[in-house]
């Protein structure tokens, strides 16, 4: 539909109007700008009755207007009768001079008058002089009393100021769009009491506020692509209220509710529209029957209706003082709020320039609501604005919404203010600190930082020792950092290459100390027995204070846990004068860790080795490389192979590391590695190492190293240095003979801990907090002397904190919801403190009178019952098939383990029980079939030819069955345990074996037998079956006091096995004629 001239003259007046008036980000200049939007045409229709009484006319046509004459003949009943909405025109009409492009309207579901997109308001025209042939303005329905209820969210609307809203119903748009079309574009906007509603319709009148305003619709557009047929998708009215009404009934109730929101915090804009055209005579307007006839055709959408009254502002005198003071004291607000906030200064301008004409003095009443309007307040203290009728309540309320206004403004200023204080500040600083450097520079008191760090390197390189190829490398990084700026990547990278360089000891060494006598006495003051250890330490020592070096000897330190490994290489560092650097590779499965990563990558960093280097400080060290025998290997290759290169005596003086890439010398550092077993070592690496056993302590080691060594410490650390608390050399025999069997002594030394730890509680205890009292707590010093504290002691300060204590975990004192509500806030408002100090709190000294002993009567107290309660299981002589051997435990230390043989009904089958490994399974096969090839000879069968054991199963159990067992150790045990059971011979308890067989009866050596003969001397054995080629390691390795009480036999065949195990019984008569040694 195309508008007459005179409509399109009356629009852009309209557009003219709403342009010079909104200039600020919240403003409705999109309802005319970038898409030149028609507006609907509003019209008043003469009620007749007649079916044109609802189809609108347009009276004042000049018969010389083509294009009004073409659209009246397209609204005749007949045209009318085919549109059922309006439509809202999407083409262009003819743009004034300088108008912005067209551009969609927003589709935000809460407004829409967001902002604009940047483009420029159109230029206004002229306002023309009405002439004969133009619309004439039409007034404003004074009375009318049913309208359609449109709720309003989040804020009212004012009287005099625009607001657009976004309506989803689609019953509430066809009845805006019929609105239109029949020129009766009136509503009555209420606002919603709840926040969070949404919805287009009243469902209930108690929803919505009472008081609301009487608004004509402007403008309407399609919400999301501005086009009218899209009825889904909701329209945005743009609504001008004229005056205040109150709803006084619901006439009817609305249905299924949708979204109609206003924009948050938008402010209304200020300016009338023009009035719809009048179309009849005020003859015709007369004969309009009264009652809602206009309105009547809107209960055939399902939208709410509501019964209005008009509201009145009561009189008032506007000479009054108190009306004048509040509206002084708004019109200063407003210049304050004005000097900080620029929207409110560009909204108080267009409201000056639309009272040009009047005296702002002459309608306090306008002026209130345009406080309220333009205010972001509470929305409940904007309500009680709107229902305000006495002209002085109102001003009040609006002075008290503009107060909050203005304090807001205060605070963002302030904000804004400190914030640009703080970055003023650092550039000043910035500037002046460039301009002091210039200054330093050109005076040649200080030079730039990069020739500073030039200078660094320099003076740090002419300081060491480099090579050859090493110095060029240096060079050439030195010269590539001049030519580059400080802030390119590759100068920070270049810096860090430099920084290792030059870190590294390059011919700087710690004078070494051969010194026998002192390194001897390093190592007993350290160390307790381990001769044999020692002994190959001095040895090592010897042959450098001949050479004057010891390069190319890496030792690996082997033995069980806690015999003292890492202090022994600690010792060796003490006694050599040399530094010493720990690091360990038990579950490295990276490279890099040795060898360094690419200086490609980010973040790279030398090996473990170079790093050391750099710790120590010089190129010869001692360093030890814990948990050798625990190397992982994982995707990023063999650690264990990297070391070959690095321990490797032929090729570590040229060890290249990935990230220096330049030869480093290690052949002067010594390597000192540890493990717990060879097995798992590489061989490759395991060649070039020399391995020194160190094997556990005894009983009588271990007695004196509590004594000299884990006592004193433990008792130290427990607090009881100068108190008398005795641990008595028996209690500690009974410690290690029932608590702590191992060969090393970490366990020994945990248990002595608990013993000073369980006496350190036992006095407080029993004396109670009179004789050990609590210091005072210190407090924190007030604000205002804190600086006087610092002052006078610098050493102790005491401040707060806010508590992070945890609540106690008390189920019987549950709190409720609402309580744990209240404490939660109540601690958030008033957090608890903490005092925090630097002072040291000093140890309290147990009086004199105090005496606590451990004896073995009282220890159950202190370390519970014993873990060992008996050291063998048969005391008396065992039934025939029982046997006692010697075992090595896995952590190190020796056990008594019986043997255990049955028979039964079978089928000759062989079944093995107490988690048994697969080699000590071949043992037991190979002596079971042993005895069966010499079943004639042992006198178990009556000839060579007799069949044995085709009807019996054997059973063999090693009790204990927890404990996992391994190691060829049981062989003669096993052979001697069948043939007790096939003769029906017992055993003599007192008598243990242990070695290897082969399938021909040989006895062959095995290992741990320093901690296999402990626990024979511990559970009281006399006679010790074992290998004659074991008999030197006995003899030189097994300390004597260990020896005393037991008897060696020293066997070669397993028939000496089986003379000396049943010695003195008749069958060894016949096994003299038969089994011949």
């Amino acid at each position: 539909m195309v508008l007459p001239q005179s409509c399109r003259v009356g629009a852009r007046q309209l557009a003219v109007r709403l342009t010079s008036c909104t200039r600020s980000p919240i403003q409705f200049n999109l309802l005319i700008e970038r898409r030149q939007r028609s507006f609907a045409t509003c019209r008043t229709v003469a009620a007749r009755s007649s079916p044109l009484l609802y189809y609108p006319r347009r009276p004042n046509k000049s018969p010389n207007d083509p294009t009004e004459h073409d659209d009246l003949e397209a609204e005749t009943p007949e045209n009318q009768s085919t549109k059922d909405s309006v439509k809202l025109e999407s083409s262009e009409d003819e743009s004034p001079p300088g108008s912005s492009a067209p551009s969609s309207p927003p589709s935000s579901s809460s407004s829409s008058g967001d902002g604009s997109d940047g483009s420029e308001p159109p230029p206004t025209t002229a306002h023309r002089t009405p002439t004969p042939s133009s619309i004439a303005k039409q007034s404003v329905p004074e009375v009318y009393p049913q309208v359609l209820a449109l709720p309003i969210a989040r804020r009212p609307l004012f009287p005099g100021f625009y607001k657009a809203v976004v309506v989803r119903n689609p019953a509430v748009v066809a009845a805006i769009k019929e609105m239109m079309k029949r020129g009766q574009p009136y509503l009555g906007a209420f606002l919603l009491k709840d926040e969070n509603t949404d919805s287009d319709v009243i469902t209930d009148v108690n929803s919505v506020h009472p008081v609301g305003v009487f608004a004509q619709i402007t403008s309407v557009f399609a919400a999301n692509t501005g086009s009218a047929e899209d009825k889904d998708e909701g329209l945005t009215a743009v609504l001008y209220p004229h005056r205040r009404i109150k709803m006084t009934d619901l006439v009817k109730a609305g249905e299924q509710p949708s979204a109609a929101q206003v924009a948050p915090e938008d402010t209304q804009t200020l300016t009338p529209p023009p009035s719809p055209e009048l179309e009849v005579s005020e003859a015709a307007v007369s004969g309009i029957p009264p009652g809602p006839v206009q309105t009547s055709f809107l209960h055939k959408h399902a939208i709410s209706i509501v019964q209005v009254e008009n509201l009145i502002t009561q009189p008032y005198n506007k000479d009054d003082q108190y009306i004048r003071a509040f509206m002084s004291e708004i019109v200063s607000v407003f210049k304050d709020i004005a000097q900080l906030n620029p929207l409110f200064r560009d909204q108080i301008t267009n409201f000056s320039i639309n009272q040009v004409a009047t005296n702002v003095f002459d309608e306090p009443d306008k002026l209130a609501d345009f406080a309220a309007a333009v205010s972001s307040g509470e929305v409940s203290e904007l309500q009680d604005v709107l229902e305000s009728l006495v002209v002085e309540d109102r001003l009040r309320k609006a002075l008290l919404v503009l107060k909050k206004e203005l304090i807001n403004a205060q605070l963002q200023s302030k904000l804004a203010r400190d914030v640009d204080s703080k970055i003023a500040k650092r550039q000043r600083e910035y500037y002046l600190m460039e301009q002091l450097k210039g200054i330093k520079k050109e005076l040649g008191m200080e030079s730039d930082g990069k020739d500073k760090l030039i200078e660094k390197f320099k003076e740090r390189a002419a300081a060491l020792k480099m090579p050859e190829p090493v110095r060029k490398v240096f060079d050439e990084e030195l010269n590539k950092l001049m030519g580059l700026e400080p802030a390119a990547s590759e100068a920070n990278v270049t810096r860090n290459y430099l920084e290792w360089l030059t870190q590294i000891p390059w011919g700087q060494h710690s004078p070494e100390n051969y010194s026998i006598a002192h390194a001897q006495k390093v190592l007993d003051d350290d160390h307790y027995g381990l001769k044999d250890v020692k002994d190959r330490i001095l040895e090592f020592l010897a042959v450098g204070k001949l050479r004057g070096t010891v390069e190319g000897k890496i030792i690996c330190l082997v033995g069980p846990p806690g015999v003292g490994k890492t202090s022994i290489g600690k010792s060796i560092a003490r006694a050599l004068n040399r530094q010493f650097f720990r690091f360990s590779v038990g579950g490295l499965t990276d490279v890099a860790e040795i060898k360094g990563h690419r200086r490609t990558y980010v973040g790279a960093l030398p090996g473990k080795i170079i790093q050391a280097l750099k710790r120590v400080g010089t190129e010869n060290p001692l360093v030890l490389i814990d948990e050798v025998d625990k190397i992982g290997r994982g995707i990023n290759g063999d650690p264990a192979s990297a070391l070959l290169e690095m321990l490797d005596p032929e090729q570590n003086n040229a060890f290249l590391d990935h990230y220096m890439d330049v030869p480093v010398d290690l052949s002067r550092v010594l390597f000192v590695c540890t493990a717990n077993n060879l097995d798992t070592i590489p061989a490759p690496l395991l060649d070039r190492m020399e391995v020194l056993e160190v094997s556990g302590y005894v009983s009588e080691e271990k007695s004196v190293i509590a004594d000299k060594y884990l006592g004193p410490q433990a008792k130290d650390a427990s607090g009881l240095k100068n108190a008398d608390v005795l641990l008595d050399p028996s209690t500690v025999d009974v410690l290690i003979k029932y608590y702590c069997r191992e060969s090393g002594v970490r366990n020994l030394k945990k248990h002595i801990d608990k013993i000073y730890r369980k006496a350190a509680l036992k006095i407080i205890l029993d004396h109670g907090e009179e004789m050990f009292p609590e210091p005072p707590q210190p407090t924190p010093a007030p604000a205002a002397a804190s600086t006087d504290n610092v002052s006078t002691d610098s050493s102790s300060t005491s401040t707060t904190v806010e508590s992070q204590e945890p609540s106690p975990n008390n189920p019987k004192e549950t709190a409720t919801p609402d309580e744990e509500v209240t404490n939660d806030a109540s601690k958030n408002s008033n957090p608890e403190l903490k005092t925090v100090t630097t002072q040291e709190r000093k140890p309290l000294r147990v009086p004199e009178h105090i005496h606590v002993r451990i004896t073995p009567e009282n220890l159950k107290e202190y370390v519970g019952p014993p873990v060992y309660h008996k050291d063998r299981m048969y005391v008396v002589p065992p039934p025939p098939g029982v046997s006692t051997g010697l075992g090595y435990l896995g952590n190190g230390s020796g056990a008594v383990m019986p043997v255990e043989a049955t028979s039964m009904p079978g089928k000759g089958g062989l079944q093995l029980t107490g988690k048994l490994g697969e080699v000590i399974r071949e043992s037991a096969q190979i002596g079971l079939s042993w005895v069966k090839a010499h079943a004639y000879e042992l006198g178990i069968t009556g000839s060579f030819d007799e069949q044995f054991l085709t009807d019996r199963d054997i059973h063999v159990h090693m009790p204990e069955g927890s404990i996992g067992k391994e190691g060829p150790s049981a062989g003669t045990a096993i052979v001697s345990a069948f043939v007790s059971l096939f003769t029906k011979t017992r055993i003599n308890p007192d008598v243990a074996m242990t070695g290897e067989i082969s399938l021909v009866g040989q006895v062959l050596p095995v290992g741990g037998l320093k901690e296999k003969i402990l626990a024979a001397h511990r559970a009281g054995i006399t006679t010790i079956v074992a290998p004659a080629a074991n008999r030197a390691d006995i003899e030189e390795n097994v300390p004597e006091s260990v020896k005393t009480g037991i008897r060696f036999v020293y066997v070669e065949d397993v028939r000496e096995v089986l003379f000396e195990v049943f010695r003195g019984e008749p069958i060894t008569e016949r096994w003299k004629d038969t089994l011949s040694i």
